[in-house]
């Protein structure tokens, strides 16, 4: 089993879907988690009241990822309530699925935001008050080897949530490891919302397990990312798919 006890996690946006699953498999495993939310705070309330009733420890935090001070505060409020954080989970993000021609400025800017800036400020934080030692852990997306209609600008920012990781993990030292992980389809409502059957049992056809991944799939992979035994794996981009690409 991979060790995280004890362990002060961060878990951005982690009141619903793959966020709040492996916040609560974290706790299950002796982390400390902080529970980070923009709006959603009866939903993270929930995540930590599982996290307790299962034996562990976490708070939430409200904080969006795409402003810098709120980030500040995220971090600042993390490390006052336990004193350190050793890992950092970046999976807030958001998806709107357009053709390029029909995307708004609004749709470019809030997807390039969340998903690029809100990684940025986490970075930038993470530079100095993460532990020596410590992890990192991006969320990206299998959609990046996909020429998936729809997706082209949600595509972009987590190409670019890629890059930053291959060099961020180059340039921060003190022992951090820092990777990105990229799922593919997964039953979230954020994946699912808009959707119609047809649409989902072609997505699910194309993997190796004719299934979407459940939200525990990729936690699992978290949890293992956020332990000591992944260390040795550094400005990596690992796939957690089902052979979908």
């Amino acid at each position: 089993m991979s060790d995280v006890e004890n362990k002060v996690i961060i878990v951005t946006g982690s009141s619903k879907g793959i966020g709040k699953e492996t916040a609560i498999l974290l706790g299950e495993n002796g982390a400390k988690v902080i529970v980070n939310h923009s709006n959603s705070e009866e939903q993270a309330n929930d995540t930590v009241a599982t996290i307790i009733k299962n034996g562990g420890d976490a708070i939430a935090i409200k904080a969006d990822v795409s402003d810098r001070e709120q980030v500040t505060m995220l971090f600042d409020k993390a490390i006052e309530a336990y004193g350190k954080i050793d890992v950092l989970v970046n999976n807030a993000g958001t998806m709107i699925s357009k053709k390029l021609k029909d995307t708004t400025q609004e749709d470019f800017t809030k997807q390039f935001d969340v998903n690029v800036r809100g990684i940025f400020n986490t970075l930038q934080e993470a530079d100095s008050k993460l532990a020596d030692n410590g992890i990192i852990i991006n969320f990206s997306s299998s959609t990046t080897k996909l020429m998936l209609p729809t997706y082209s600008i949600y595509s972009a920012t987590k190409a670019a949530v890629e890059q930053m990781t291959r060099v961020f993990s180059k340039e921060i030292g003190r022992g951090i490891s820092v990777n990105a992980l990229a799922p593919g389809a997964t039953e979230t409502k954020l994946f699912l919302d808009g959707k119609s059957q047809e649409q989902i049992d072609k997505l699910s056809s194309m993997n190796a397990f004719n299934r979407l991944a459940k939200p525990m799939d990729i936690a699992k992979v978290v949890l293992f990312l956020a332990s000591d035994d992944s260390k040795w794996i550094s400005g990596q981009v690992i796939g957690a798919n089902g052979a979908l690409v």
